[in-house]
């Protein structure tokens, strides 16, 4: 959450969505642009093979929406199609969210990634532990098996800082309002204000995902 309060209204009924014509979405209007979603002014830069969509979804370790969209945005990426190239980028509106973004990327390049993705969350809004700073970062995480030296060395290296500042990039290329959200193919934005709900936010996504493939 940042800037304004999303709406994650029944966002976990979108565990049962499904990709393809059967979504509860194939039962709805079409989303409208410039209601549901907005198209980017200017393309963004996207990492997705030649024949590939990418879908992004825009977070931050300590907002308490993310939290809660994080068990249904896992499992929906999980049934997401061949073409379709689903990612993570950790936002910062402002310095103080930088180490929690070292600490995605971090992760990221160690071992058992998603199983320490879910612990950060827990850490954060379960046992209280911001996890903000750098000292804190490093002394939670000396606490959860992993080699801490290895991951200092891997923190502030030259290819966690240089990620930080593709996803800052990223982010203020889709003019990214607040979190949770997401962006489709470096050309759409879309969030629970828009779409009503997070889940609908999936809906639109998908509806987006088949639109740029087709184009």
């Amino acid at each position: 959450m940042q800037r304004r309060q999303f709406s994650l209204a029944a966002a976990t009924a979108a565990t049962s969505l499904a990709w393809g014509a059967n979504t509860a979405f194939s039962q709805q209007a079409a989303p409208k642009e410039g209601k549901d979603y907005v198209r980017l002014s200017k393309p963004a830069p996207t990492e997705a093979p030649a024949g590939k969509v990418e879908v992004v979804e825009f977070f931050w370790y300590s907002c308490p929406h993310c939290n809660d969209f994080e068990p249904t945005f896992a499992a929906w990426k999980q049934k997401a199609p061949a073409n379709v190239v689903v990612r993570r980028v950790p936002v910062a509106f402002n310095a103080s969210f930088v180490p929690q973004q070292k600490l995605y990327f971090a992760l990221q390049a160690m071992d058992n990634f998603d199983a320490m993705h879910v612990k950060v969350f827990r850490a954060i809004h379960v046992e209280r532990n911001k996890l903000a700073k750098d000292e804190d970062i490093f002394n939670w995480v000396a606490k959860q098996g992993v080699d801490v030296n290895k991951f200092k060395e891997i923190y502030n290296s030259f290819n966690v800082s240089s990620q930080v500042r593709k996803a800052t990039a990223l982010q203020q290329a889709y003019d990214v309002e607040g979190v949770p959200s997401m962006g489709v193919a470096g050309r759409y934005y879309t969030d629970g204000p828009r779409a009503g709900s997070m889940t609908n936010v999936l809906n639109v996504v998908q509806h987006l995902v088949a639109q740029s493939a087709n184009a």
